[in-house]
């Protein structure tokens, strides 16, 4: 059985005591054999990418973080997004998207750079990581009105919206990951998103080190406990841990085709 943890960040401070060599090799030994370490901040893109490329089993994204798309050291265009592309590990775009829980940027800045990382999709044909809280009409519109028709792969990340959200987004052709959070128990309407998503639509994540599932509720995550998260929906579905593993394996490296086993 060989899972893929899709969304984590294995450059965050939570891991310079003991580097993300000791992170990687927990994982690998659990069967998460490939990760994805994602760009929150285009300013420490070197630092991410430097990460990625001392394992061949992880890669990496570019972008910005909603909640940073207003700091001047995070400032960014098509163009600048496109060129760190070129690098080899770099497999998707984002985490990029709106975030009107916490309004850390104003939503005209969020909306303004959005959709400079969807352009940036658009020219390259890099799936778009998509971040999104209590933004779901907005995210699926500017998502819909910018890319104009044009082929574009797109992953909910850490998909925590309403069912009705997942079905429009279902119509549209996006996929979903899943997180740590559908095993928390009071996750009833993510779970039930989960169990109407099709397997071949899905992917599983940790958003390490943040949510991480039982046991471990309250400590620091790492991709090695993605295995909890694809258990949890193999119950939903009432399947089997390898076929869950099978399907998101497949489906990662389906939208994330510039990786390669």
């Amino acid at each position: 059985m060989i899972l893929v943890d899709s969304h984590c960040h294995l450059d965050f401070p939570n891991y310079a005591e003991e580097g993300p060599a000791a992170v990687v090799a927990r994982a690998t030994a659990a069967g998460v054999g490939y990760m994805q370490t994602i760009c929150t901040h285009i300013s420490k893109f070197d630092q991410v990418l430097v990460v990625a490329e001392q394992f061949p089993n992880v890669f990496c994204s570019v972008g910005v973080h909603p909640h940073h798309s207003n700091e001047p050291a995070e400032q960014t265009d098509k163009k600048t997004i496109v060129e760190k592309t070129k690098h080899p590990k770099v497999i998707g775009i984002g985490e990029c998207g709106l975030d009107y829980y916490y309004d850390h940027s104003p939503r005209d800045k969020q909306a303004e750079v959005f959709r400079q990382h969807i352009h940036a999709c658009l020219e390259t044909g890099l799936p778009l990581i998509v971040h999104s809280r209590d933004a779901e009409d907005d995210t699926l519109r500017i998502i819909e009105e910018t890319r104009a028709g044009a082929p574009l792969k797109v992953l909910l990340h850490c998909f925590s919206s309403s069912h009705a959200m997942a079905m429009r987004a279902l119509e549209l052709g996006y996929y979903f990951s899943f997180s740590g959070i559908i095993t928390f128990p009071k996750s009833i309407d993510i779970q039930q998103t989960a169990r109407d998503v099709p397997l071949d639509r899905m992917l599983v994540e940790t958003d390490a080190p943040f949510l991480a599932p039982p046991p471990y509720r309250g400590k620091r995550n790492e991709p090695a406990y993605v295995v909890h998260v694809a258990n949890k929906i193999a119950e939903i579905k009432n399947v089997t841990p390898d076929e869950i593993a099978r399907a998101t394996t497949d489906n990662f490296f389906r939208i994330f085709d510039k990786a390669k086993r």
